[in-house]
């Protein structure tokens, strides 16, 4: 690692609100110099959780540090289940003992969970404070720190409490992946194939042969991967911030996927990107058998998602699942509904993803049926 790491930067333009995503090795070293003009005083608090903690937090500490910049740690457990109302209190209480004014920042230093939780209580914390993500993901490194979406879970639904909060700078440390445990790293991969199947096919028939260098941790592949997916995903916020049209395309495999995570109880049993994968497949699977999709794609994105070490099929989820009327019901929960219909986005291909409104809840309720009985 050198002593000035190389940084690659993907703007997210946004007016008053646009800010820079840093990409690149050995980030976390510099993070204290990238933070130190964003502050208004040098004091920052820290929202981190145990495992990024243990392997991280002490690195962190030591860059804002060497700037001058005192700092607070709140430590969360891990695991998808902090993102609750328990854990959204506690946080904003641990805040606020902490002394953060409107005027600090509070930097999320960890995965979606994290960044998730920490970017809403920011939101809320006085009214309004900004914060600053650090993801410690490949998950969210591509997705979920990007475009200032924040909230937490309820039992109705993921991410059903929350609100749109832009970070003032996003700083994705390559590096920081290599502590990743595998079944968490592959998690992640699921949100960068979504970007070669909604919107851009030859990046995922790059996908298909650099997949094995990514997991394996090759830097410039790794490096590549982040930057594209950031760069997608940069572009279709600055034209639909609130999710009012386009934006609602980053949600491939979404909506059969959360109800499937709902269904687990956001626990160990389905990872986000786990419950994302299996729903993009079914997203394919289904619009081949709507018609929209030419047959056999739906198997090639099945391929390359298990060759990357990811479920595919909702049989391969331990234990029972509710039967297909209910996550049908819990559907009517996503976000994209409208008036009790459902919206999917469905595939007219790879890399050719659109928005389908009002799609038939029988239709879907039969398709799960029956396939939810394969093997």
């Amino acid at each position: 690692m050198t002593d000035h790491p190389r940084r690659e930067s993907v703007p997210v333009s946004l007016g008053k609100r646009s800010y820079d995503i840093a990409i690149g090795e050995g980030l976390l070293k510099e993070a204290g110099k990238i933070i130190r003009p964003l502050l208004k005083r040098p004091y920052a608090a820290i929202v981190t959780d145990e495992n990024v903690a243990k392997a991280h937090l002490a690195a962190l500490e030591v860059s804002l540090a060497a700037e001058g910049i005192a700092s607070t740690a709140i430590v969360l457990p891990p695991g998808e289940g902090t993102k609750s109302y328990k854990y959204l209190a506690e946080l904003c209480d641990g805040l606020l003992a902490a002394g953060v004014e409107r005027r600090d920042r509070v930097i999320a230093f960890g995965g979606g969970v994290i960044g998730d939780l920490a970017g809403f209580a920011s939101a809320i914390l006085r009214r309004g404070v900004d914060f600053i993500q650090i993801p410690t993901s490949l998950l969210a490194q591509v997705d979920s720190s990007v475009g200032g979406k924040t909230g937490i879970n309820s039992a109705h639904g993921k991410n059903l409490i929350g609100a749109f909060h832009q970070p003032l700078a996003v700083i994705a440390d390559a590096s920081l992946l290599d502590t990743l445990p595998p079944r968490e790293l592959a998690a992640g991969y699921a949100e960068v194939a979504k970007y070669g199947l909604l919107g851009d096919a030859s990046f995922f028939a790059w996908l298909e042969t650099a997949a094995p260098q990514i997991m394996r941790g090759d830097s410039q592949a790794r490096i590549h991967a982040i930057r594209r997916s950031c760069e997608m995903k940069a572009n279709i916020v600055a034209e639909d911030e609130t999710e009012t049209g386009v934006r609602a395309l980053l949600n491939l495999g979404h909506t059969f996927g959360h109800a499937l995570e709902a269904a687990t109880g956001y626990s160990q049993r389905l990872l986000h990107g786990e419950g994302v994968a299996i729903g993009m497949v079914q997203a394919f699977r289904f619009s081949e058998r709507q018609g929209l999709c030419r047959e056999g794609t739906a198997e090639r994105v099945a391929k390359h998602l298990s060759e990357a070490g990811l479920p595919v099929h909702a049989s391969q989820i331990p234990g029972a699942l509710p039967p297909p009327e209910k996550l049908v019901d819990i559907m009517r929960q996503d976000k994209k509904a409208v008036s009790g219909t459902l919206t999917f986005i469905l595939a007219h291909g790879i890399g050719d993803a659109f928005i389908a409104r009002d799609v038939d809840a029988g239709a879907v309720t039969q398709f799960l049926k029956e396939d939810m009985k394969q093997r």
